[in-house]
Parts: C-alpha cells; structure tokens; sequence
C-alpha cells in the first residue's frame, strides 16, 4: 500500500510565485493527500491565491487543506514547524512557495520510502532557474560546491559523518517520514528547520540522497534563503571579513544539537554522540580564538595538524578564514 504524502507549504507575501508551484503539486501522481498551508503574515493575499490553485486544478475533492494565518508572523523556521506538526500521513514534502516540482517528484521519491523502511530523509538536487522560471545553466549542488565523495558518503550511509561538516539538505527537495518528528520537535532556536531535520535524520537512522534534479528552485531578490556558486573573490572576501558572532552561533549550535542527542537516550550510537561531542569542541576553538591575527597562528597550525578542521568544517578553506580573519 503507497504511502500517504502530507506537503507542509509555507508562505509570506508569495502571490506572484504560487499558482506555478501548487499546480506543480496538485498534478502530481500520486496526488497528496493533503497540503498543510502555514501563512507568516501575507499582505498581498497568499492564502486566497492558494484556495483558487487548488480549485483551478479540480483536486480540492482529494486534495485536503489545512490553513494557518500567523498574526504576527513566526518567522521561517517556526512556520514550517507549525506547518509540519498539523501534517497527518507517513511522508512529509517540504515546499517553499516560489518552487516548481517536477513531473514525477513525489512518486520519485515516495518509491524510496516504500521500499526502505530505514530511510528516514530523503533529499535531491535542483534546478536554478531565475524569477520567471528561465533555466540559469546550473544546479544547487553545483552551486553549493558539493563534492562526490560527500553525495556517496550519504549514500553509504554516512550522513552524519558529512554533516558534522556542513548541511548539503535544502528544504525544498527534501521530503521524510513522520516519524523523524519524535526527535526533531521542538525545532532548536539555534537552527533552521531544514537542517535541524536533516541533522536528527543523520543522527537517528538513515539519509539518502537522489542526485537529479526534482525541482525547479527559483532565484530571485525575495529569496529567504538562495544558491549561488561563490567565486575566488567571493571566497577571498569571506576570509578577509571580520570574525563577528558566527563562530559563537555556530558553537551555540553544535551544543544545541548535542544536548537533543544526549536526550534521546538509546536512540542515538554512541559514536554519533563522541562525534557531536568532538565538534562542539572544535567550534568552541574557534570561537575563543584570539582577536589578534599573529595569535591565532600557532594554535590554528595544531589544530589543523589534529585533523579537526577537516573532520568538522571545510578543512583548508577554514584554516584561511580563521587565519585571516580580522578579530
């Protein structure tokens, strides 16, 4: 028996954008069984725009919709989590409003789950289109700079090991079972939805990856969050920039999910918990580093000669940044 597929779809202000993606959804097969619409705050009547999709499509019948209106708004990551709560069936799809899935995504998809009882994530790649849907010759991983050792690691089954160096899942192509959520909720205030769940999916069971493309992942000035491929210089002035607060934040993260790991007593392997335990303490390396550029050297060259910042961050690229960084 196929598996029931809730969509949490998130909103705000997406009017342009959201005819395209629901029809892209409503003429999936299978069909969802439901569409769970979380709205922040919309001023130019999103959720209407919805309802009329849906009733354009002529699966209102068989497509249930469920409906929150946020007054004030939550913000992204506490939007899609209300939104992923109310969802009712086994799977979960994650929908941005401004995507367009691809013919055949959900069966796609839904055949992984069916025939892995373990799998508990699942995630693809995307194309890069531009606000009116013009493809921009590149994909999300490329942009993203993902290397094929990391795509096959995840396939192994060492999700949680390319983790602990950096989120490769985004939101919009990732769809998982329901019941992830017994760990995941509530969502850390530390992190953004997609990669806390992909983060507790790694810790708890299994990850996979399909490399195609399934979606159309659009980049325009709205984007809350966009895919763009960085240049030398782009890499360059990221190492030169000023240290701020991010490697606080990231330490405050690394702790944040150790913390949900220690609670979840039996659920998590031991070497899951050492590993979490090794980055916490290699983000709060970085983050007590001192100001002056000439001090850092000598405790960065040890740290790299450990292996830690290749084990826990982006290795060499890292080392410059912390490096280089102005204090």
């Amino acid at each position: 028996m196929a598996l029931g597929i809730s969509v949490a779809l998130c909103t705000r202000n997406g009017a342009r954008y959201l005819p395209a993606q629901v029809q892209s959804i409503c003429t999936q097969e299978p069909l969802p069984r439901e569409i769970v619409l979380s709205d922040d705050g919309s001023s130019d009547g999103s959720v209407a725009v919805v309802r009329q999709a849906i009733e354009a499509c002529g699966v209102a019948s068989r497509v249930a919709l469920t409906v929150f209106e946020n007054k004030p708004a939550l913000g992204v990551t506490r939007n899609f989590e209300q939104a992923i709560k109310a969802c009712r069936h086994e799977l979960i799809a994650l929908s941005d409003q401004d995507d367009v899935w691809h013919p055949g995504r959900l069966a796609r998809m839904a055949a992984c789950f069916d025939a892995r009882p373990e799998l508990l994530l699942l995630h693809t790649d995307a194309r890069l289109v531009d606000g009116e849907l013009r493809p921009l010759g590149d994909t999300l991983f490329h942009a993203l700079e993902v290397q094929p050792g990391e795509l096959e690691a995840i396939a192994q089954g060492r999700a949680f090991e390319v983790f602990l160096r950096r989120n490769l899942v985004t939101g919009a192509t990732a769809m998982f079972r329901r019941s992830l959520l017994a760990s995941a909720l509530p969502f850390s205030d530390e992190w953004v939805h997609d990669e806390w769940l992909a983060a507790l999916a790694a810790a708890t069971g299994r990850v996979d990856v399909l490399p195609e493309a399934l979606i159309d992942y659009r980049q325009h000035g709205s984007n809350q969050i966009g895919a763009r491929r960085p240049s030398f210089a782009d890499k360059l002035r990221k190492a030169m920039d000023t240290r701020g607060s991010k490697h606080v934040q990231r330490w405050r993260r690394a702790q944040a999910l150790l913390e949900r790991l220690l609670a979840l007593q039996g659920v998590v392997p031991q070497a899951v918990l050492e590993a979490q335990r090794g980055k916490v303490a290699h983000q709060r390396f970085r983050a007590e580093l001192p100001a002056s550029r000439l001090a850092r050297w000598l405790p960065v060259l040890r740290e790299a000669a450990s292996g830690r910042y290749a084990r826990f961050g982006r290795g060499k690229q890292a080392i410059v940044q912390d490096l280089l960084e102005r204090g």
